[in-house]
């Protein structure tokens, strides 16, 4: 099984200027915990991710205003990414390796065309892939 017969395809993508609050209001439109940060929407290249971890922990956390801050500021980056032809086993191997929970999936252009989560996995991997990914992600650091 590939990427591409799992991957969420058509994200939800911010630029690094975008305004965290809007960033937010995509996670909620969208029912996702994490926005591929794309350079600009005509390349749509990921650049980094935001999460909503990342907004708790590098604003809310540090005593600084979400509500006045950009992706910029509190993304992860650099985008750690699969292609859609990549194996799904390969992809949970850096998930593990890697301790995320999301993916980016680039075309070879470059382009993000999808994204691969833990729950695109739980919901169509072998049980005992799923619990792999989720122990070695889950580790406390």
């Amino acid at each position: 099984m590939k990427v591409k017969d799992i991957m969420t395809k058509d994200p939800a993508c911010c630029m690094p200027d975008s305004k965290l609050p809007d960033v937010a209001r995509l996670m909620a439109d969208r029912d996702c915990g994490g926005i591929p940060v794309v350079e600009d929407m005509r390349t749509m290249r990921p650049v980094g991710v935001v999460t909503d971890r990342d907004i708790i922990v590098r604003a809310v956390a540090e005593g600084k205003n979400p509500l006045v801050m950009t992706a910029r500021e509190v993304m992860s980056s650099p985008a750690v990414t699969v292609t859609p032809d990549t194996k799904v086993d390969d992809a949970c191997r850096t998930l593990a390796d890697k301790r995320l929970r999301r993916l980016p999936v680039v075309d070879e252009g470059g382009y993000c065309s999808g994204i691969i989560s833990q729950a695109d996995i739980a919901k169509h991997a072998p049980e005992k892939l799923t619990a792999k990914v989720v122990q070695a992600v889950s580790e406390p650091v």
